[in-house]
């Protein structure tokens, strides 16, 4: 009987890149989803359709201003600069908010060996913020679509991030929470975990920090 190939054991991880949106940070609350909608005074579906239609552009670097303005040329109105600004404070604000369960498992990795990075998609006035965050003073490299032009899925993102980490893919877990980033990482060689909630990631993390 041939032997069956001996199966190597997969290379431990040294690098894990975490997505900042509904991972590292909760969904924006309801009353910051109900505050956005009166503020729009639209109707909440055509509201959320043309703030996600023109949302790629405002994360791969256009300003606040242009967001909003082409976010109101979709709903058809013009706001009162008070209301723009309102918008736009409210929005940044309801992405700043952290999930404390998966916050703790990020402090507990920044205070061990693995180096951690972050790669989001998010605007200038997001990722302005997110460098002063005190929960991200732990990572190693923050990544943020405005700076590189490009949003994920695109390959060329993780193609970036890799190259700037120096790192080896199939030594580099990424997690995210849509299923189009988590595929796209894979397809460029890097170990995924989809993120379904903290329980799970724990879980996981566990077993593969360990191999």
């Amino acid at each position: 009987m041939t032997p069956l190939p001996r199966q190597e054991p997969p290379a431990p991880v040294t690098t894990v890149i975490f997505d900042y949106g509904e991972v590292i940070s909760s969904p924006p609350p309801t009353a910051v989803r109900a505050r956005l909608e009166e503020l729009s005074a639209a109707p909440p579906e055509k509201f959320w359709a043309a703030y996600w239609d023109e949302r790629p552009a405002y994360d791969s670097g256009i300003g606040s201003r242009e967001y909003w303005d082409r976010v109101g040329d979709r709903l058809g109105t013009t706001w009162d600069p008070a209301v723009r600004q309102e918008l736009w404070a409210t929005d940044v604000g309801g992405w700043l908010l952290p999930d404390p369960r998966t916050t703790a498992l990020v402090q507990r990795l920044a205070d061990g060996p693995t180096r951690l990075a972050l790669l989001s998609n998010a605007p200038h006035d997001i990722a302005g913020a997110l460098r002063s965050s005190p929960l991200l003073r732990g990572f190693d490299a923050l990544f943020f679509s405005c700076d590189i032009g490009l949003c994920k899925p695109d390959p060329a993102v993780y193609a970036h991030v890799l190259e700037a980490l120096d790192a080896v893919p199939g030594q580099t877990l990424f997690v995210d929470d849509r299923e189009e980033n988590v595929r796209a990482a894979a397809e460029s060689g890097i170990r995924t975990h989809r993120y379904t909630g903290a329980v799970e990631l724990a879980a996981f993390l566990g077993r593969v920090l360990e191999d």
